[in-house]
């Protein structure tokens, strides 16, 4: 009698798969890096505001906000920032990141209202060596971009990462 193995061929390894361990050099000047998206829900907000402090009406408060240019309540600046840069790292570029550098040039250019998506688009600025031989610099330049093609928000930001 034969086994269920026996017409089968062995492919692969034993060793399990995850994100790829992309390093510094994975990308160069004037790549692209795309983001999945996430739909901004209410639970955002009130969890943004819980975790910082944020009681701002205009986010929270539906009457307020409705009185509002806006006509309802907006996403935090700083949680669209947030999301913008934890989507990107979904993409696994930034398994080996050592230190964040930080941000610039941030902007707030469209509201993100509950219910819309977005997702995150990077262009690599920079990618240069520094004196540790270990590590490289990366210094990408974000929009935060909503379903309907708008962007939302643009910012860049800087990385050391492992070579």
């Amino acid at each position: 009698m034969r086994g269920f193995d026996d017409d089968v061929a062995v492919v692969g390894t034993d060793t399990p798969k995850g994100r790829p361990d992309h390093r510094w050099g994975a990308l160069v000047e004037g790549d692209r890096v795309h983001s999945p998206g996430i739909t901004i829900t209410e639970a955002h907000l009130v969890q943004w505001a819980g975790l910082t402090g944020d009681w701002v009406s205009l986010h929270l408060d539906e009457v307020y906000a409705s009185n509002t240019q806006f006509g309802q309540r907006i996403g935090h600046g700083p949680l669209t920032l947030s999301v913008g840069l934890g989507l990107l790292t979904q993409t696994g570029y930034f398994s080996n990141v050592v230190a964040w550098l930080g941000l610039d040039e941030v902007r707030a250019v469209q509201p993100v209202f509950i219910g819309d998506t977005i997702h995150t688009e990077a262009t690599v600025r920079v990618a240069r060596e520094t004196k540790k031989p270990d590590v490289g610099l990366w210094t990408l330049d974000y929009v935060v971009v909503k379903q309907d093609g708008r962007s939302v928000m643009t910012f860049t930001s800087s990385f050391l990462v492992r070579r």
